[in-house]
């Protein structure tokens, strides 16, 4: 029913514990594909000892390629995009599938900025920066969702086979997927979850330079065209 997508990057500290989070928290059929930039990646070792498909990015080095590699790679009904770092509870899952099913819906977004949600440690400024998008996005532009910009989503896979993705960099793909999904009319919905701060391992995430990125398909968001 579901495969899990897990882009990597020196993940080494952090898989096992994320994979055994999976297996004890999801209670629905499951594959879980690790999509690795380089064959020196440390989360590499670890994850030969562990029930999970080792994929190697074929679009070049980067979180987006990797994402772009794991949901084309994706053969289940659903495809979901996690972090190994933890970030993201392992158990909402479960509440994305509910949803999905009962709303025959094309994308879930885990939502840190709707009642039940939240977020615990992390830059303050990034924190803000996300929360403020969120809530615009839904209040101005009129998206379902208050957490638009969370890399956290379920995607279903017809959904997927009917688009094509255009980014060019960093995680801005779950945002452009998001507004491309809404100017469709596309069924979207969410869940709350509770993102936490890593505890281990570095971040690659690249604010500045992923910034523009984001605005990009912000802006889309308010236009009247399909997309």
């Amino acid at each position: 029913m579901l495969t899990i997508i897990i882009p990597v990057y020196n993940e080494g500290e952090n898989i096992k514990t994320a994979v055994e989070s999976i297996e004890r928290d999801v209670k629905y059929p499951y594959t879980i594909n690790v999509i690795y930039d380089f064959d020196e990646d440390n989360t590499i070792e670890p994850a030969k000892n562990l029930n999970v498909n080792l994929v190697k990015n074929k679009y070049g080095r980067g979180v987006l390629n990797a994402i772009k590699t794991g949901l084309e790679s994706v053969q289940t009904e659903f495809a979901i995009v996690t972090m190994a770092d933890l970030s993201d509870p392992a158990y909402v899952m479960n509440n994305m599938i509910d949803s999905a099913i009962k709303n025959n819906a094309d994308i879930v977004c885990g939502s840190r900025y709707m009642l039940g949600g939240g977020q615990v440690g992390g830059p303050l400024i990034k924190k803000l920066m996300s929360m403020w998008a969120g809530l615009s996005l839904h209040y101005l532009a009129g998206l379902p969702v208050h957490d638009a910009t969370n890399s956290f989503k379920l995607y279903r896979k017809s959904f997927l086979d009917s688009v094509t993705i255009e980014s060019t960099g960093g995680f801005e793909l779950g945002l452009e997927l998001l507004v491309k999904a809404y100017k469709n009319g596309n069924k979207i919905t969410e869940v709350p979850t509770i993102w936490h701060d890593r505890t281990a391992g570095k971040s690659n995430f690249k604010l500045i330079e992923w910034l523009p990125k984001y605005l990009k398909w912000y802006f889309k968001a308010f236009g009247g065209k399909r997309c």
